[in-house]
């Protein structure tokens, strides 16, 4: 069946070669052989016309019945009326809950003009507004508990990655810049560094001329730059359009972040890697990180994309802040961890016995922790290793549940905690005897997370400001 837009445009045009053959409505229907009002109700879009009626419309108007099927507008006017009743029958007007304007022969063009103006503006306004702080955090579930069911492994991604590596000449070891270099050209891409970056991009690629904007290799922490380039590279290969809504930009961070991961830790060579570490019972995420020259951040988190899949380890991965908050999790382990009413865990305070909190209170924060932590969901091992950035202390944590500890370094550690979280007596409830003796004393100074107050980053690409993107474009464009 044809679309109500379609019959308009097909309305619009036997309308338009009736007027130019000069012909009224009764006029054409009777040598059409229908009733003018009929005719009247096929040119406004309301009733699907017989092809018949269509073959005797197109011999009295003298064209062809293709031309009367055309999908193009006849004229500017009627192109004008459809694309408002295209905006007129769009979700987006219709959650206004008002009436569609009405056009009538008389009104004049410009009316209608400002009254699609006014949609134009709404649909941007819509786009731009791509989710509510609670949206986004229930986006950012939904793509954790699908990637929990797939033990956090895209196969598909991984075999791209590899394919690019052996393109570009890359055998083993870690991967170089020159070899980053070589496959951003055999995408035809060149990357190039700019310290006038704009302040909300990480990195910038021009489509138009073939580059990828990094910052400098100066910078502190300009070790990430192979995986910015890599990220950038991803959404071509990748085929990614700009996002429609939170959880398609969630998902094509998620992707471009694996992309990178795969191409700075093959799967292969882990793989070979994590299997020998497991036949010696001494997996550690610093001899990961060390044999292919990444973060600790990035190997640990590279476990949770292989240990299940070829190893059949579960197990969990937590960032926590210095104030105990999560920043960045996955687990298929059955690691309890703390939920908001929406079901995220992002943000959410972590108990205080989890090691990857007590972490901060030791003294060597240069090498990994060990801990074994009995909890309501079972006995967990895990080892953290803490950080410190501009933004303040974290910690990164790799556990596994207390059967799968024989396989890794550090699984003779004598630490042991004890969880009853979400139990408040766990952690969050002080003891009876400081309750009875502060209780009514205190008036703590609250440290107030800025974000709390801060709206979700607008734009297409949330965060990323286009005016100053385009400004850095057309500046290096014309140098």
């Amino acid at each position: 069946m044809p679309t109500a837009i379609e019959l308009s445009t097909l309305g619009h045009r036997i309308r338009h070669h009736r007027v130019s053959n000069g012909y009224t409505l009764d006029e054409l229907g009777e040598r059409v052989g229908i009733a003018g009002s009929q005719l009247s109700l096929i040119e406004n879009g309301k009733r699907e016309p017989k092809l018949s009626v269509l073959q005797a419309i197109a011999t009295a108007t003298g064209v062809e019945v293709t031309d009367l099927l055309s999908n193009e507008p006849p004229n500017r006017r009627a192109a004008l009326e459809i694309e408002l009743e295209r905006a007129q029958a769009g979700s987006v007007f219709r959650r206004l809950g008002i009436a569609p304007v009405k056009v009538t022969k008389g009104m004049p063009d410009e009316t209608i003009e400002s009254v699609l103006g006014l949609h134009r503006e709404l649909q941007r306004r819509e786009r731009e507004a791509i989710a509510t702080p609670e949206e986004a955090r229930r986006a950012n579930t939904g793509m954790r508990l699908r990637m929990r069911e797939v033990d956090n492994h895209l196969p598909e991604i991984e075999k791209l990655a590899e394919k690019q590596l052996w393109a570009a000449g890359h055998r083993t070891g870690a991967l170089t810049h020159r070899t980053v270099s070589i496959m951003a050209e055999q995408l035809g891409f060149e990357l190039i560094y700019a310290g006038d970056l704009p302040h909300s991009a990480r990195s910038v690629t021009d489509l138009e001329n073939g580059r990828i904007y990094l910052p400098p290799a100066s910078i502190p922490g300009g070790h990430g730059l192979r995986s910015m380039a890599l990220q950038a590279m991803a959404h071509r290969l990748l085929g990614h359009t700009p996002p429609t809504d939170y959880a398609d930009f969630l998902q094509q961070r998620l992707e471009i972040n694996y992309y990178a991961a795969c191409c700075l830790m093959p799967e292969t060579a882990s793989v070979a890697f994590l299997t020998q570490a497991k036949k010696d019972r001494n997996l550690a995420v610093e001899d990961f990180r060390d044999a292919f020259g990444v973060t600790h951040e990035a190997a640990g988190m590279r476990m949770t994309n292989l240990l299940t899949v070829h190893l059949g380890i579960p197990l969990h991965f937590l960032r926590v802040d210095g104030s105990g908050a999560i920043s960045r999790v996955y687990e298929n382990d059955g690691l309890p961890l703390p939920l908001d009413v929406t079901g995220a865990v992002e943000g959410q305070i972590v108990c205080r016995r989890f090691l990857a909190r007590a972490a901060f209170e030791e003294q060597n924060r240069t090498t990994e922790h060990y801990q074994y932590t009995d909890t309501p969901g079972g006995t967990f091992w895990c080892s953290t290793q803490t950080g410190t950035t501009a933004d303040g202390e974290f910690s990164i944590t790799v556990g596994v549940p207390f059967d799968d500890a024989k396989w890794f370094r550090g699984r003779e550690t004598p630490m042991r905690g004890v969880s009853t979280c979400p139990d408040e007596s766990c952690c969050r409830k002080p003891a009876p005897d400081l309750t009875e003796r502060w209780a009514g004393k205190a008036w703590p100074s609250a440290r107030v997370h800025q974000y709390m107050f801060s709206p979700l980053p607008r734009g297409a690409f949330p965060g990323v400001d286009d005016g100053e993107v385009y400004d850095f474009l057309e500046r290096h464009a014309q140098g």
